[in-house]
């Protein structure tokens, strides 16, 4: 390892904030082998699980904030998102682009983002929202590992927060890019990639 002074971290730094990024409808309500954005096994469980962070954190007075991909009927806001191998998707005409309220306990106090690109700070008002909790540690779960989460988490990362991600609670594009992106994200901060139930003894311990 090349940093030898690197500071060791507790897992929740400060004050935390649980970001759940891009657990929609469609994640339990398509099932069909040929999808808009292909999914490693067991998406859906992966998925599912995040609800434990979920009510742990809000046991312990940890705020959740719900991620929302969302685009334009007309395509207009895709950019260059269909340029890759992604299929259209998230479209607001569509009802599984609705978060999964009921699999995830959603509730009328949570924080919703909208986002329109992969990283969950690109063109939205999290960063206002983040300084308003007075938020240090970002907790990370939901979709995908390699793309969304990946990519909210190197936006935090550079923007100092503790970036966590729940191991357990994220899927990939597929296996071998699932681990590739955990693997980049411990790479940036020593101690990021966490399991689900470190995640919830730390979340108990902040417990007001």
């Amino acid at each position: 390892m090349a940093n030898k002074n690197r500071t060791e971290r507790k897992l929740i730094e400060g004050q935390a904030a649980l970001v759940v990024i891009d657990i929609q409808a469609s994640a339990f309500a398509d099932q069909n082998p040929v999808r808009a954005i292909d999914h490693m096994d067991n998406y859906a469980g992966r998925m599912a699980l995040a609800r434990k962070a979920i009510d742990k954190a809000r046991e312990c007075e940890i705020p959740v904030i719900f991620i929302q991909e969302i685009h334009r009927a007309n395509l207009i806001d895709f950019g260059r998102e269909l340029d890759g191998d992604e299929d259209i998707h998230c479209l607001d005409s569509n009802p599984n682009t609705e978060l999964a309220k009921e699999q995830m306990g959603f509730q009328p106090n949570d924080y919703v983002i909208q986002k329109r690109r992969y990283s969950a700070f690109y063109g939205t008002d999290l960063e206002i929202l983040l300084k308003g909790l007075k938020a240090d540690t970002l907790i990370l779960c939901g979709g995908l590992t390699d793309v969304c989460v990946h990519y909210t988490f190197v936006d935090g990362h550079q923007g100092d927060y503790f970036c966590r991600v729940i191991e357990d609670c994220v899927a990939g594009s597929s296996q071998e890019a699932h681990d590739g992106a955990l693997k980049a994200m411990e790479y940036l901060q020593t101690g990021a990639v966490r399991n689900l139930d470190d995640v919830l003894t730390a979340m108990e311990g902040e417990r007001r």
